[in-house]
């Protein structure tokens, strides 16, 4: 099987921690383990998110004043190498006899897409409300909640191509496990000369695996989080575990749009526009959310929600 598995911010970093190398070694260290035991036996292929990571490159890059900020798409690459690097090198040391390779990957978007002009994608730490004003008023960023906390946010267009595939396919018929799509890709727009160009702007990583996914011929989807299984009722007593569902039917319910939602919709457009399965939990349990033993897993052709 070729699995894309799209891992969230807590593969590197928990949201309490704060951004360090040496802590997000420990944490990569852990996930390189649970994919390289799905990696001995099946093709795969890693998209991770970078928000807490390039959202501190842009604070270390506003610190130094003596040259112009470097623009997101920028960033982006330097997060992607970063964090690429560091899951290389861990899955190079789980499997020896199996190469892995970071590819650089630009991710074409509209440059007429809505989200330009309605940032919504949290980067960098978090603050309370009143570091949040005074980052705000001190460097006009936009802001806003993230939980009990507050972030900034950036644009975040919806992915339309991957410049890069056709490298990525010559990897996997050569047998190498690629880190590929890195924080939802290096976003890029077509100027009207044809060219390629930068833009200032963070894809989501979960839309840009989903696309990967669905160009490669994956046959399955993994959206990688901090909780086993997406819920209905989150947070009450009657809440639930979705087992198996329908992307309709997920897409009739109410999730949170900064957490879950994204994933949901991202699961589900793959699981529609391809027919295979894709699912979503946590982390620890990459191995049985592959058998169906755990996870929320999405068919196309599921009659009915099922609960644990």
């Amino acid at each position: 099987m070729l699995i894309v598995i799209a891992l969230g911010g807590n593969a590197l970093l928990q949201r309490s921690e704060p951004l360090e190398s040496e802590l997000q070694r420990k944490n990569v260290k852990l996930t390189a383990k649970a994919i390289a035991e799905l990696a001995r036996e099946h093709q795969v292929v890693v998209c991770h998110g970078n928000g807490p990571q390039v959202g501190l490159l842009a604070l270390q890059n506003e610190a130094y004043t003596k040259v112009k900020p470097y623009p997101l798409d920028v960033l982006d690459a330097e997060s992607q190498g970063m964090i690429g690097y560091l899951i290389q090198q861990e899955l190079g040391n789980q499997l020896p006899d199996k190469p892995a390779v970071t590819l650089l990957t630009q991710v074409l978007v509209d440059k007429n897409d809505p989200a330009f002009r309605a940032p919504s994608k949290p980067i960098g730490p978090v603050y309370d409300q009143a570091q949040a004003e005074a980052v705000r008023a001190k460097r006009g960023w936009d802001i806003a909640p993230d939980g009990d906390y507050w972030r900034r946010v950036v644009p975040s267009p919806q992915p339309q191509e991957i410049i890069e595939l056709n490298i990525a396919k010559q990897l996997l018929d050569a047998g190498v496990t690629i880190v590929f799509g890195g924080g939802g890709g290096i976003t890029e727009v077509r100027t009207d000369e044809n060219k390629l160009e930068g833009e200032e702007a963070v894809i989501d990583k979960d839309n840009t695996a989903a696309l990967i996914a669905e160009k490669l011929g994956a046959d399955a989807l993994v959206i990688l989080t901090d909780v086993e299984a997406a819920c209905v009722n989150w947070g009450k007593p009657e809440q639930k575990s979705i087992k198996t569902a329908s992307p309709q039917a997920l897409l009739d319910m109410d999730f949170a749009k900064g957490s879950m939602g994204p994933k949901i919709t991202a699961a589900s457009r793959f699981a529609v526009n391809t027919g295979k399965f894709a699912a979503i939990g946590k982390l620890s349990c990459l191995k049985e959310i592959i058998s169906g033993t755990t996870g929320t897993h999405i068919v196309a052709d599921a009659k009915e929600v099922s609960y644990y």
